[in-house]
């Protein structure tokens, strides 16, 4: 019999806790949610998704991962498990290889025929919903937690992350002008690929304190000079890949649109490691706390 935990629908979020009255003790801030069952056999485990992942290795149970995505790369000794593709362009047979008896996917995982093919291979599989926010990272927590069996640890790091959340948003200081942050994913034949609304990037800009400047379409797009001079960012923040991989600030200011705005005339340019900044999971209170500290430098905690 096909066993698939689904939870995309947000009507799922509005349930009863019927049955769960216990959970309910745990779990004040998330009475309205059901969690999922527990997997009945979660010995071999697949984790398709960097901060799912991360997780499982918070509760304490990297000893049951036989596979992750390639996302997966915290903490370091992630990278002795079998990687079983990238999340967004997974093959069946890749995951399936490692013979798993139960696998976490973070939502936006696929493509859909894919994920068709492993549900019909009856391997008992978790949905887990994503958001941009706070409450994304503790229902990821919350919900990785009750398929492993572990609520009450679940809920136990769920709270040690919203305390470190709301430590870092202290340190975002209460009346300074809100920075303007231009995310950059990638520059390719001079033409820049920035964050929109609805990303990774829009979230943490935004739990850092700060506005995104484009704020008009969604996802990640090319977009002209025109608009970088017009958007006049504070700041421009992009991931760090490596020393190899990153274009050098010389590089990047060549880009006669950003080498006009304040922040390329100010030296404002922030690079933090992908996994740590977009990642929105158990290490993103810290990465706030970081990025908020980089943007507004001494302005912080005043």
């Amino acid at each position: 019999m096909l066993r698939s935990y689904r939870f995309l629908s947000s009507v799922l979020f509005t349930c009863s806790l019927t049955g769960f009255a216990l959970v309910a003790l745990f779990l004040p801030a998330f009475a309205a949610e059901e969690l999922p069952q527990p997997f009945e056999d979660p010995s071999r485990l697949v984790s398709i998704g960097g901060s799912l992942t991360e997780i499982v290795y918070a509760l304490g149970h990297e000893g049951q991962l036989v596979g992750r995505d390639s996302t997966s790369v915290y903490p370091l000794e992630v990278g002795e498990i079998p990687d079983v593709g990238y999340s967004r362009q997974l093959a069946p047979e890749g995951v399936l290889s490692v013979a798993p008896t139960a696998i976490l996917l973070l939502e936006g995982g696929g493509p859909p025929e894919a994920i068709e093919v492993l549900e019909k291979a009856s391997v008992p599989l978790l949905v887990i919903p994503e958001t941009y926010d706070q409450d994304g990272i503790l229902r990821k927590i919350r919900f990785t937690g009750a398929a492993l069996g572990e609520t009450e640890k679940a809920e136990e790091l769920a709270l040690a992350v919203e305390r470190d959340l709301a430590s870092a948003q202290e340190l975002i200081a209460e009346g300074s002008a809100r920075k303007r942050v231009l995310f950059i994913l990638s520059i390719q034949g001079g033409r820049i690929l920035a964050s929109g609304r609805g990303t990774a990037a829009d979230g943490i800009i935004a739990m850092a304190g700060a506005d995104n400047v484009f704020q008009d379409y969604d996802g990640y797009k090319q977009v002209s000079d025109e608009a970088v001079m017009e958007a006049a960012p504070d700041v421009i923040l992009m991931m760090s890949r490596g020393e190899d991989l990153d274009v050098a600030n010389t590089e990047l200011l060549a880009n006669a649109a950003l080498a006009a705005t304040p922040a390329a005339q100010n030296g404002a340019i922030v690079r933090m490691d992908g996994a740590y900044l977009l990642g929105f999971g158990p290490r993103t209170g810290q990465a706030v706390r970081d990025l908020a500290a980089e943007l507004y430098g001494k302005e912080v905690g005043r």
